[in-house]
C-alpha cells in the first residue's frame, strides 16, 4: 500500500520537470521553434526541435520538409568544410613545396660560394707554388738572353767584313737578279722563201 501512494506522487513530482509547453505543444508548435531557431542560423537547435517534433508527429509534411532541408544544409556545411579543410591542405603543401625550392636554391647557393672559395684557395695556393717557379723562370730567361746577347756580340764581324746573315741576304738578292742564259740555236735560221717539205 505504500508504494501504491509513492507512486502518485512520484509522477506529480516528475512533471514539474517537464516544460508545460513540451506536454502540451502541436505539430506546428515544434515546426516554428525549429524553423526560427534555422533562421537565427542555430542549426543545432532546430535540429532537436524538428527531432522531437518528429518523435511525437512522425508524419507531419512541414516537420519533414525542415528535416530535410536541415540535412541538406548539414550537408552543405560539411561538403564546405571539406572544402575548407582541402584548401587549407593544398595551402599548407605548396607552402611547404615553397619552402623546400627555397632550401635547396639556399643550400644550392651556399654549395656555390664553398666551391668558389674552394677555387680562390686552390688559385691563391697555386699561385703561391708557382710564384718560385716564375722567379727561376725569368732567371732563366734573362741568363739565356744575356748568352744570347754575348753570342751575338761574338759572330759580329770586324769592322769592314760581312756577317753570315749579311752575305745569305745578299746572295739572295743576286738570285732574283740572275736571268737564264739563253741557248742559241746550232742551225742556221732557215729561209723564210724555202718551201717546207711534206713527206
Amino acid at each position: 500500500m505504500r508504494l501504491s501512494r509513492l507512486l502518485p506522487l512520484l509522477i506529480l513530482s516528475l512533471l514539474p520537470v517537464l516544460p508545460a509547453a513540451a506536454i502540451d505543444r502541436s505539430a506546428d508548435d515544434y515546426f516554428h521553434s525549429g524553423a526560427q531557431s534555422y533562421i537565427t542560423n542555430n542549426l543545432a537547435l532546430a535540429k532537436q526541435f524538428c527531432t522531437n517534433g518528429l518523435v511525437r508527429y512522425p508524419n507531419d509534411e512541414k516537420l519533414l520538409r525542415l528535416k530535410q532541408l536541415l540535412d541538406q544544409q548539414q550537408q552543405q556545411q560539411q561538403q564546405q568544410n571539406q572544402q575548407q579543410q582541402q584548401d587549407q591542405q593544398q595551402q599548407k603543401d605548396q607552402q611547404q613545396n615553397q619552402q623546400k625550392q627555397d632550401q635547396q636554391k639556399q643550400d644550392q647557393q651556399k654549395s656555390e660560394q664553398q666551391k668558389q672559395d674552394e677555387q680562390k684557395q686552390q688559385e691563391q695556393q697555386q699561385q703561391k707554388q708557382d710564384q718560385p717557379q716564375k722567379q727561376d723562370q725569368q732567371k732563366s730567361d734573362a741568363n739565356k738572353k744575356d748568352d744570347q746577347d754575348k753570342q751575338d756580340q761574338q759572330e759580329q764581324p770586324a769592322p769592314g767584313q760581312m756577317s753570315k746573315d749579311e752575305a745569305k741576304r745578299l746572295l739572295d738578292s743576286q738570285k732574283d737578279n740572275e736571268q737564264l742564259l739563253q741557248l742559241k740555236p746550232k742551225s742556221k735560221p732557215r729561209d723564210p722563201n724555202r718551201p717546207v717539205k711534206d713527206w
